[in-house]
């Protein structure tokens, strides 16, 4: 059976060179870095010269690099790190409706201990408005956290301007650029961001290697207790064969990122045309120019979002429907309700993710197959057969 795989933000296949460069630290090189033999020399290069290649890719100094397990512990690093840290000086933070839900629980933790949190709307298409934010922003205000691109809906914000406001404020801002590193051009130095949160696995990395771009100057408390890794940020031996993976993955996205960008963007748009134009009823989700270039998210009236997953599945189609770590709740999406989409609708939340390997083959094999399982789904459906009966 043909199988094509389009649910990119959920993870990417490691580029063959990543594996290849892992393999040494898996094996002849294993010691620890921190270790002054011999053992403890080539490992402690390789982190080092990991840590320059994450820099290079998102322009940050390699001494603000922070290396963790994954995206989910960079926001928790960033936010929880921050307010416990500034604390003193006041215990409100900003956010915004829409974000990742490693965002939202740290949040939630931090409300539950005395902090207050102002989460902002956005607007039909996911966008944060600059104008909100400078008017939640209070003399007790210590953190802004808005992240880069969502995932589920592929929009990217203004955190250029955000940022700027929060400067002005005296504000830090974190953006969580888990969904954006690596898939579009990123300057922490341009965006003026004090912190950004990135992961290995959205860039055909490894799972289990992802950083936290820290400013300098910028203090955070530690959540993990126990060692000096990491500057004393994050205790731990480092799991090096998958920060070398990172590395690499890094320095590869960095050379491809022009001709990626182009590629996708061409995809999505086709993909997208072809939806809109070959289903009736279905719905963009997301800004329709201001997204990640190969994101693709629809929803579908009438029906239910797992069912075309499976139904596509069993044509060898790989999708998701709404966030990852939302799918298998059965639950309208916190992303879709913000952007004012109907209850009802957000079930039929479809998203496509594109990477640098899917074709125009791929994208035609979708706009075939989709269509006849909507059609054969919405005859099942007595939603479907009640609208059509009121609409003669």
């Amino acid at each position: 059976m043909r199988r094509i795989y389009m649910d990119h933000m959920a993870a990417t296949p490691i580029h063959p060179e990543v594996l290849e460069a892992m393999l040494p630290y898996l094996k002849e090189d294993f010691g620890n870095p921190l270790s002054l033999h011999y053992f403890g020399g080539a490992p402690k290069r390789a982190l080092d010269e990991a840590r320059e290649k994450v820099a290079l890719l998102i322009g940050a100094d390699p001494k603000e690099i922070i290396f963790v397990s994954s995206g989910t512990e960079a926001n928790n690093l960033a936010i929880k790190g921050v307010a416990y840290a500034h604390q003193k000086k006041g215990k409100h933070i900003i956010s915004s409706q829409i974000e990742h839900h490693s965002v939202m629980h740290s949040l939630k933790s931090l409300e539950k201990i005395g902090f207050k949190v102002t989460y902002l709307p956005v607007d039909k298409n996911g966008l944060v408005d600059p104008g909100s934010l400078a008017e939640a922003i209070t003399p007790e205000t210590i953190l802004v956290s808005i992240m880069h691109g969502n995932g589920e809906i592929g929009t990217l914000e203004p955190i250029a301007e955000l940022a700027r406001i929060s400067k002005e404020k005296g504000v830090y801002l974190h953006t969580d650029a888990v969904a954006t590193a690596g898939r579009v051009e990123i300057d922490v130095a341009r965006l003026g961001v004090d912190a950004l949160s990135l992961a290995a696995s959205q860039f055909y990395g490894p799972k289990g290697a992802a950083a936290l771009y820290l400013k300098k100057g910028v203090r955070v408390q530690p959540l993990i207790d126990g060692g000096i890794q990491e500057e004393g940020k994050r205790a731990g031996i480092e799991d090096v064969p998958a920060i070398v993976g990172m590395g690499r993955a890094a320095e590869i996205a960095k050379r491809e990122l022009p001709s990626r960008m182009g590629h996708l963007s061409g995809l999505r748009g086709m993909l997208i045309d072809g939806l809109l134009k070959g289903i009736n009823r279905v719905y963009l989700t997301g800004h329709p120019e201001r997204r990640l270039p190969g994101h693709v998210s629809i929803c579908v009236e009438y029906i239910e979002g797992e069912s075309m997953l499976l139904f596509l599945n069993q044509k060898g189609i790989a999708a998701s429907s709404g966030s990852t770590c939302t799918s298998r709740a059965l639950k309208a999406s916190h992303v879709l309700l913000a952007i004012g989409v109907d209850p009802a609708i957000t079930q039929g939340s479809l998203v496509f993710s594109l990477g640098k390997d899917n074709t125009k083959e791929d994208v035609d094999y979708i706009l075939e197959v989709l269509p006849p399982i909507v059609q054969r789904l919405r005859e099942m459906s007595p939603l479907y057969e009640d609208a059509m009966r009121r609409s003669v």
